[in-house]
């Protein structure tokens, strides 16, 4: 038998030892490395494969007007939420789900038996707050109310095309909604519960809340008194004249934000589903492309008085009604034309020879370079989705004809956003703005403003000089020229007409069948306000802008200059009355008269009389305010203390 010496027995337990101590400290590193460098990791997967999660829909930011009026909220609409593996008595519940949620009870039990994690049911989602609380009154395992909301629009089809809507997941479909979806939505958050391999909750461990982060407040530049105008005067419109469709935008010429906008036909958006697309896809203002007609000549007008080819009161132009240009005869919209007229005369009258002479002047180069400055050709950039690039001619296929045709708005294609903000450039002092409708983001528990946007300008297209001349010749054209319709007694307003041709599917314009529209600005020597309306294809009237588009853009810029605050003036240029047009009749003090001393006033006004007394003790309308002939004018009458008592408190008041 062979002996194993000390010295072998000793190397033997060293190795051993040795063996040990590193199989040892391997054990330790990995136990460390395990306990303290990856054991966070290893618990949140742990945490991962025990944890259920409920997802919580985040609170989507308001859409509120500049003056804080809420145009987009979100109303309490809770969703019912089941856990499966949580149900102990799946018949049961399916038949109380089903009866409540109105559903049938095969599909309900097929449902809350599927082998998820949690499921949501089509017909619990955004239900009334009425059936959320008898959900909850059964008491039904596995089956939760998770706190939900959907989008309501307080105003129904008001400024419809400009916010859009959202769908049931309250993601963005249109408009701002979509265009500002990111920054409304805000975040989700979730319940998060433990549960055993079986799905059973684990009574140990406690929930996680993590709570839905809700989405910004937007504050827009839109303000609801001049939009509730334009949607107003745009209904009558409607109503009135049956039109292919309508449109008007209203915006700040020294910002370029968008007061007010809208357009027909228009649709509910929490009803959306029932309209045809094609109504709430395009938003007209900015989608649409059309030739302008006469509104196109101020862009013309423009470059003329900057080149310094014209003097408006000086140079003189005879119009026979017609100009002959490369081969082709352009003629005026009057038959017989306008005879010899100053320049200013030519732009009253919105003659077209008389521009077809200032665009020769110009020549293509010169003209195309200004309608290019004034971004036509081009998207202005306005926070909305949709909006067209609009046509122009390319220079190399502009010949005499189409130079002409130009100059006068006709053979071009221009948006309706493109244009107002081409004429806020115009009478601004020059100034071309980029258009926005959203203005400030607003934290929605603070009420702190996160971001401001600010006016954004472009370019300069022509001189403070050229605009107020600008501003001039328009103001003239409302007071004495084709655009008399928009005249706003009290305030200067100043505007340009436009009545264009519609073309065919044929290529070919279309008769008895035109776009008429208006653009108007006041007041005419510091614009506050300048207001875009167009009509298509007005029925059973004259198809003139001066008819039909202006006398809309004059109470749309009277009215909200009323109620802007906009005080009245006396200095503007008197109306040049024509027939059927009447001259206003101011109101007289009709206080402190008898009934016997009415008679001389009755011969242009209608009066009508309240109360019992011989004097006239009130009035409405006051003193001094003109209205139109054969208007009625409402006295009070009482007897001589009355009125004494009535001049007292009247007196007190002007003090």
């Amino acid at each position: 038998m062979k002996r194993v010496s000390n010295v072998t027995m000793r190397k033997r337990l060293v190795t051993v030892f040795f063996l040990g101590i590193f199989i040892f400290a391997t054990i330790s590193v990995r136990l460390g490395y395990v306990q303290f460098v990856i054991g966070d990791e290893l618990l949140e997967r742990a945490k991962a494969s025990w944890s259920r999660d409920i997802t919580f829909e985040p609170e989507r930011g308001k859409i509120l007007d500049k003056n804080g009026e809420v145009l987009a909220e979100n109303v309490s609409a809770p969703t019912v939420m089941v856990v499966p593996r949580q149900i102990k008595e799946p018949q049961k519940v399916a038949e109380s789900l089903a009866e409540i949620l109105d559903m049938p009870v095969d599909e309900a039990y097929k449902k809350i038996t599927q082998q998820e994690i949690n499921v949501r049911l089509k017909e619990g989602r955004k239900i009334s707050e009425e059936k959320a609380e008898l959900i909850q009154t059964l008491g039904m395992d596995g089956v939760y109310i998770a706190e939900d909301s959907k989008r309501h629009y307080p105003n129904g089809d008001y400024l419809s095309h400009v916010l859009g809507f959202s769908g049931i997941d309250n993601q963005g479909l249109m408009g701002l909604e979509l265009y500002y979806d990111e920054k409304l939505k805000g975040e989700k958050g979730s319940l998060s519960y433990f549960s055993d391999a079986k799905g059973k909750r684990m009574p140990d461990m406690a929930d996680v809340y993590d709570p839905p982060v809700d989405g910004n407040n937007l504050k827009l530049t839109i303000d609801s008194r001049v939009q509730t105008i334009i949607e107003r005067e745009l209904d009558l419109a409607e109503s009135k004249y049956n039109p292919d469709g309508a449109l008007a935008i209203a915006v700040d010429p020294d910002t370029g934000g968008v007061l007010a906008m809208s357009s027909r036909p228009n649709f509910d958006p929490e009803d959306y589903q029932s309209v045809d697309p094609d109504v709430y896809n395009r938003n007209l203002p900015i989608w649409k492309t059309y030739e302008p007609g006469s509104t196109f000549k101020i862009i013309t007008l423009a470059a003329a008085l900057e080149e310094s080819i014209v003097d408006l009161h000086e140079d003189e132009f005879t119009d026979n009604g017609a100009i002959e240009v490369g081969g082709a005869t352009l003629h005026c919209w009057k038959s017989g034309g306008h005879g010899h007229q100053t320049f200013l005369e030519v732009v009253q009258n919105s003659c077209n020879p008389g521009f077809v002479s200032l665009g020769q002047e110009l020549g293509k180069e010169k003209l195309f370079s200004y309608i290019d400055n004034f971004g036509f050709g081009n998207k202005t950039g306005i926070d909305l989705q949709g909006e067209a690039n609009g046509i122009l001619f390319n220079l190399d296929q502009v010949g005499p004809v189409e130079l002409a045709t130009t100059s006068f708005g006709q053979g071009v294609s221009v948006t309706p956003i493109q244009q107002v903000m081409a004429v806020s450039a115009a009478v601004n002092g020059g100034y071309l703005y980029e258009p926005y409708v959203a203005d400030e983001w607003v934290n929605p528990i603070t009420n702190e403003v996160l971001e401001k946007a600010e006016p954004k300008v472009k370019d300069r297209v022509i001189s403070e000089d050229t605009s107020a001349e600008i501003r001039e010749a328009l103001e003239s054209v409302v007071a004495k020229g084709t655009g008399r319709g928009a005249y706003v007694e009290g305030y200067r307003v100043g505007g340009k007409t436009g009545t264009a041709q519609k073309v065919g599917e044929d290529g070919k314009y279309m008769s008895n069948n035109h776009i008429v529209s208006f653009i108007g600005f006041a007041p005419a020597d510091d614009p506050e306000i300048v207001v875009y309306l167009a009509i298509d294809n007005p029925k059973n009237t004259i198809q003139f802008g001066g008819v039909v588009a202006a006398p809309i853009v004059g109470n749309i810029i009277g009215d909200s200059l009323r109620a802007l605050g906009v005080e009245p003036r006396e200095d503007g240029l008197e109306k040049d009355y024509k027939w059927p047009d009447q001259p206003l009749v101011e109101v007289p003090d009709l206080i402190g008269l008898s009934k016997n001393d009415l008679q001389k006033y009755l011969i242009n006004l209608s009066i009508e009389s309240n109360g019992t007394g011989d004097y006239i003790v009130d009035q409405m309308p006051k003193a001094g305010v003109k209205i139109e002939q054969g208007e009625e004018v409402r006295i009070y009458l009482g007897d001589k203390n009355n009125k004494d008592k009535r001049e007292e408190e009247n007196g007190a008041e002007n003090e």
